[in-house]
Parts: structure tokens; C-alpha cells; sequence
């Protein structure tokens, strides 16, 4: 038989079976080749489950020491293989590393299960749990046991032998199916493409859109052609700007019909099968829907605290979305064509209003907007708040030559972390936005190991002769996702299954929204937003303008936003295992909260990628949920006349970028706010209430 060591030995020029000499620990990504994935996979589990039957197998009383934190500390080199593969996958994937995910998804449940199934273990886990009054732990230590226990019931643990054997058989199913859906998505993504021969069908478009699609096309060996995907960068300045309706009709229905053309990669039967899987796991835990049992372990508690919610926003959004679209049907009228304000009509007259009432056009607007610029915006926020600094490090292993790499000290100029920024497009990105971890913060030993943390994009690309520069929309974005990698970057946490963002989902995103509150200020603003060709400080009128506006088109943006929301409570609502139509489940769903023609859902079915594998499943509202804490939270700077206010800033710091999962969230919440959020802020921000006197 193999045993541990000699399998190491054979792999000894595989990366993740050495210590990383790469500076600051990170990742070796020049050294690391697909072939090394699965060993590392392999010998990563087998020494989690050595380590797993070590605690089992302990014949000394279960204690903190040796059962919670022991289990804390086990599977480092399956962690460290887990988080790079993950994260290169979504970033930069190919068909090899496709094949490697399908392997090595189902051991992983397997792996999941060997712990959470693991009848020995829970004994020891709960015989600690029970002990718990006795052990003089500290709140974290606290908070871990009481989350690992919670972790195992949620698990399984507490089912009987033939309900163990059923919830195998679903987490393995289930993680083939989510990855199905995923690959399906990215698939379907790629192969679409709108060719374009005929400058004169562009007629609308800014320039810089026709060069993206022109550099597109000869990229893909078409030169003299123009190319558009159903990448947002691509599509969405098409909808803006383009005076060709069918155009315009063509790619928003490409886009909202991704993965539904009833072929290979059609994901409406991946749906039901995901749908039927969670739906037996919700009732083998005794709940009767996915959204019960989800829900369960949030903020929300409840299917019907989440219902109740998302109907106070819902009501006033809607009521604001259509007078809205009478606008934008008004303005039609005016033409004199006869036409119905249609979904691919939307953003094209919301243009044209926005200039008419605002004088604000978009386009003169990402003249400001440099992406490195932005970024450095952001960072230069961070460090007027908390004292961060920045520093671009040129020799660091990258998986692809587009991404950035920084160091991110303390005011003191301790090491915080590492960020990772990866801002561009490509065929092996999945769509979207998002932060991860590369590696956790924790302190073992006495030492605090900082974090390796990522923020990916898909913004619009540079061109020959222009820089990328930013949308509004994109700007926020970034915001956005840098809001995430502070949570990640400042934690200052023990136990890395409780730091940075490892918080209950509907309290992940006030972080990552708070952020966007500070990038149209127009003190921030002036701070990035330069003329890419002139250098020029974006003027006082311009930000004014946007001032003006900032309330413009939101009950489409909220109605767009929230029906998504209700779609996943009603996919997440269902009680039963019967076959459903996909598209007319949808349809019935937008149908009941009243939604109007005009708006298209956010995320349809057969690509809400959020909710069939990322994670928001029952949580979408989160993002609106949120909304109220970060929308509250900015109030507290603004109340003090200060948005860089220090004593708010560093409460802020210490009662929630510090703390990750350290304690219940609205305990935390109100450490730094000193009371309850009010939601009228958020209904002020956008529009629907009068703002305070």
C-alpha cells in the first residue's frame, strides 16, 4: 500500500506538495500545470481523511483543542489546491480544466460527506457542544463550535443510516448538476456571435463601440467586420446607443435566451433536476421547501420574513417603473412611428431622456472613467479611510499576463494582504463580477497569516488607441468588488472558516455596496475621475449632472433587480419533485408580482447562474438587503457632515471588516451603528421617498 509520504515523493515537482517560495506565499502560478490538479486533489483528501480518523480515533476526551480545532485545521493542502484550481477555472478555464472539475466534483461531496456523515466525529463534535458552558471559550472560539455543530446538523449528521446514504447521493448528483449549468452557461456564452458587414446597420453607435467590435472581429480573424457577443461590455453600449431597433432586438433576445434553445446546451431539464435535488435534501432535514431550509441559517430566518421584505421594496419600485415607462412611451410617441416600448427599447429612450433631462451623456461621461484611474480611485479611498496603502508589484507569478497583482499595507506598513485584479474579458471567464480568496486570513501558532484575495471583471476592453474607460455601471462595479476584497483584506480573524467574508450570505454584500455609495461623491470623484486624453479633472457641471440624475431610470433598476429576487423565492418555494416547465414557471412567476412587458427580469432562468450555482439559491434578496444595512451605514458618515470621518471609519473597521463571522450579524451591525438600520434610506437614495429635511 502507498502511504503518504512515498505518494508526496513521487510528486515532488508538483507545486502545492512544497512550501510556496513565491513572495508573500502566493501562489506559484508559473509552476503550477493542469497535470498537477488531480494528484494534489487526491493526496490532499487522503491527508484530510488521515487527519479526520486522527481526532475519531482519540482516546482522550473530546475537547475545544482537540476535536474543534483540530477538524479547523485539517485538509491545508486540499484547501490550497481547492482555492487555486477554483479560482483559475472561473478565471481563465479551458476544456482540460473542465474535464478535471467533472472528476473531482463527486469526490469532493464524497470528501464532504466522509466528514459531515462521519458518526464518530459527531459524537466528539456534539459531546463538546453539549460541554460547552464549561469551557470558558472567548466569543470566536464560541462561535466556531457553535457554526462546526451547526455545520454537522445541517450536514446530516443527526439522520439515520438509510437518510445518510439518500443525502450522498444527493450532494454528489447535485454538485454534477451545478457544474453542468455553469458549463452550460459559459458555453453558450461563447458561441454566440453577431457578425455585422454593413457600417451603415451601426448608425447610433459611439465610436469607440464600433472600434471594440472591430478589434473584436479582426481578433477572431475577421478584419473589417464588426463582432458583438452576449458579454455585457459588448451588448449593452448596442442597447444604449444603437438607432437599429432590430439590432438591438437581436442581441437582448440572444442574451436573455442563453442556454434555452432546447439543444445540448439547454439547461431547463438541469433546472429540474437541481430543482428536485433540493427539494429531497430541504425535506430529509424535515423542512417542507429548498428556501425553508436555506433560509434557516441567514439574517432571514424565513421564506416569509424574505416575502415580507421584498414586497415593501417591490410595491414602490414597480409603481415608479411604470411611470417610467410612460415617459420613455411618450417620448416614442414623439417620433411619430407607432412603435411599443419594448425590453430592447428600454435603455435606448432611457439615453435619450437621461440627456434630454440632464444633459447627461454617458459616453462624454467615460472619457473620465480610465479603468487604472478607477482603481486607483479606490484605493486612494481605502487609504483616506483606514490609512491603506498600495503597491503594484511587477514580478509576481500571474495564470494570465492581464492580471495585476498589489501589495496592501497598514497605515503602519504592516503587511494587510495580497490583491489580485484580473479586469478583462475572455473565452475561459465565466460572466459577471466577483471576489474570492486565494488564500484565507487566519492566526495559527501565533502567526497571522494575511490573506491572497482576488477581485475579477469583465469590463470593456482597451482598444488600439484607447485605454479601457468605464460605464457608470462598470465603475460601481469595481466599488463594488474591492468593497468585497476589504472584507477579505482587514480581517482579523482566528479561525479561517469564520474570517473575511465567511459571514451569513445576507449580510456578504454591505460591505461590497457600501463602497458604492462613496464612488459619485463628488469629492471621491475628483479623486480619479481625469480626462484620459487632456488629464482634466471631470468639471463641476459634469458632477453635478450626474448628482442630478443619480435617481434617474431606478424603478427599472429596482424592478429589474427585485424580480429576480421573487423568481428565486418561487423556484426555492417549491414543495414537490413533480416535472416543470421552466419557461412557463417563469412566466406564471413574473405574472403574479405584477411585472410589466417592458422589463425583462435580470437574470432569466436558464442563465441565473447566482442562484443554480453560486451560492445565492434562496438569497438573491440579499443584494437588497443589504441595500437597507449599506444605504443606513453611509448615513453614519454623511450624519457627521464627513464622508471620510475617522471615528466612523474606524468603527466601521473594528465592528465589521475586522470581524468576518465572529459573531452574529446584526449584533455586529449595531456595535457599529449603535441601533437598527432604517430601510427609509434606501427608498430615499432611490428616488421613492422625499429626502430628509
Amino acid at each position: 500500500m502507498l502511504t503518504l509520504l512515498t505518494a508526496c515523493q513521487t510528486e515532488q515537482k508538483n507545486p502545492f506538495f512544497e512550501t510556496y517560495t513565491t513572495p508573500y506565499g502566493a501562489p506559484p502560478f508559473d509552476k503550477i500545470k493542469v497535470e498537477h490538479y488531480m494528484p494534489a486533489f487526491l493526496e490532499g483528501m487522503a491527508q484530510q481523511k488521515a487527519e479526520i480518523d486522527a481526532i475519531v480515533n482519540n482516546t482522550e476526551a473530546p475537547t475545544f483543542a482537540n476535536t474543534i480545532e483540530a477538524l479547523e485545521y485539517s485538509g491545508s493542502l486540499l484547501d490550497k489546491v481547492t482555492y487555486v484550481f477554483f479560482n483559475v477555472y472561473m478565471a481563465d478555464g479551458n476544456d482540460e480544466m473542465g474535464k478535471i472539475a467533472e472528476e473531482v466534483s463527486p469526490l469532493l461531496s464524497e470528501q464532504s460527506d466522509y466528514i459531515m456523515l462521519n458518526e464518530g466525529l459527531f459524537e466528539r463534535v456534539k459531546a463538546v457542544y453539549e460541554a460547552k458552558e464549561t469551557l470558558n471559550l472567548n466569543k470566536e472560539q464560541a462561535k466556531l463550535l457553535e457554526e462546526t455543530y451547526k455545520s454537522f446538523v445541517r450536514g446530516g449528521a443527526n439522520l439515520n443510516k438509510e437518510q445518510k446514504a439518500e443525502l450522498s447521493r444527493i450532494n454528489k448528483e447535485l454538485g454534477l448538476a451545478e457544474l453542468q449549468f455553469s458549463k452550460n452557461v459559459l458555453d453558450a456564452t461563447n458561441a454566440y456571435q453577431k457578425w455585422i458587414e454593413d457600417e451603415s446597420e451601426l448608425a447610433g453607435l459611439p465610436e469607440s463601440v464600433k472600434q471594440a467590435a472591430a478589434e473584436a472581429a479582426k481578433a477572431a480573424g475577421q478584419e473589417g467586420k464588426w463582432l458583438f457577443t452576449v458579454q455585457k461590455s459588448s451588448f449593452l453600449p448596442v442597447l444604449q446607443y444603437s438607432d437599429n431597433r432590430e439590432l438591438r432586438k437581436e442581441l437582448l433576445m440572444a442574451y436573455t435566451s442563453l442556454a434555452n434553445h432546447d439543444d445540448n446546451l439547454d439547461n431547463k431539464a438541469v433546472i429540474n433536476k437541481i430543482m428536485k435535488l433540493r427539494v429531497q435534501q430541504a425535506q430529509l432535514f424535515g423542512f417542507t421547501t429548498p428556501a425553508g431550509f436555506i433560509l434557516d441559517n441567514t439574517m432571514a430566518k424565513t421564506p416569509e420574513a424574505v416575502y415580507s421584505f421584498l414586497e415593501t421594496v417591490w410595491t414602490p419600485s414597480l409603481a415608479q417603473a411604470k411611470v417610467e415607462a410612460a415617459e420613455l412611451q411618450k417620448l416614442m410617441d414623439e417620433e411619430g412611428k407607432g412603435e411599443k416600448l419594448e425590453p430592447w427599447d428600454w435603455w435606448y429612450y432611457a439615453e435619450k431622456l437621461r440627456k434630454a433631462k440632464y444633459d447627461l451623456d454617458e459616453e462624454e461621461l467615460k472619457a473620465y472613467f480610465k479603468l487604472e484611474n478607477v482603481r486607483k480611485g479606490a484605493f486612494d479611498l481605502a487609504g483616506k479611510l483606514w490609512g491603506l496603502q498600495f503597491k503594484q508589484l511587477e514580478d509576481m507569478p500571474v495564470y494570465n499576463p492581464e492580471v495585476e497583482v498589489f501589495e496592501v499595507s497598514d497605515s503602519d506598513g504592516s503587511l494587510i494582504g495580497i490583491l489580485y485584479t484580473d479586469y478583462f474579458p475572455r473565452a475561459g471567464k465565466r460572466a459577471g463580477a466577483w471576489m474570492n480568496e486565494i488564500a484565507p486570513q487566519y492566526v495559527r501558532d501565533g502567526v497571522n497569516h494575511r490573506p491572497v484575495i482576488i477581485n475579477v471583471g469583465n469590463f470593456t476592453r482597451p482598444t488600439a488607441d484607447k485605454p479601457s474607460l468605464l460605464t457608470m455601471d462598470e465603475v460601481s462595479t469595481l466599488f463594488h468588488e474591492f468593497g468585497h476584497a476589504l472584507h477579505g483584506l482587514l480581517s482579523q480573524c482566528t479561525y479561517k472558516s469564520l474570517s473575511g467574508t465567511n459571514v451569513a450570505r445576507d449580510f456578504v454584500e454591505l460591505p461590497s455596496q457600501l463602497m458604492e455609495n462613496w464612488c459619485y461623491e463628488p469629492e471621491v470623484m475628483k479623486t480619479y475621475a481625469f480626462h484620459y486624453e487632456t488629464g482634466e479633472v471631470i468639471p463641476d457641471e459634469l458632477i453635478e449632472k450626474i448628482q442630478k440624475a443619480s435617481t434617474f431610470n431606478q424603478g427599472f433598476v429596482m424592478t429589474e433587480l427585485l424580480s429576480a429576487s421573487l423568481l428565486d423565492m418561487d423556484y426555492h418555494s417549491i414543495a414537490d419533485t413533480a416535472d416543470i416547465d421552466v419557461n412557463a414557471f417563469e412566466k406564471a412567476s413574473m405574472e403574479k408580482m405584477g411585472m410589466i412587458p417592458e422589463i425583462i427580469v435580470r437574470y432569466r432562468s436558464t442563465y441565473f447562474s447566482h442562484i443554480f450555482t453560486t451560492g445565492y439559491s434562496a438569497g438573491y434578496y440579499s443584494y437588497t438587503w443589504a441595500a437597507v444595512l449599506d444605504s443606513d451605514a453611509f448615513q453614519a458618515f454623511k450624519e457627521t457632515g464627513d464622508i471620510y470621518n475617522q471615528e466612523v471609519a474606524t468603527a466601521y473597521r473594528k465592528n465589521i471588516l475586522e470581524r468576518g463571522g465572529t459573531e452574529d450579524p446584526m449584533v455586529l451591525y449595531q456595535q457599529f451603528r449603535g441601533k437598527m438600520p432604517n430601510p427609509d434610506y434606501l427608498l430615499i437614495k432611490r428616488g421613492f421617498l422625499p429626502a430628509a429635511k
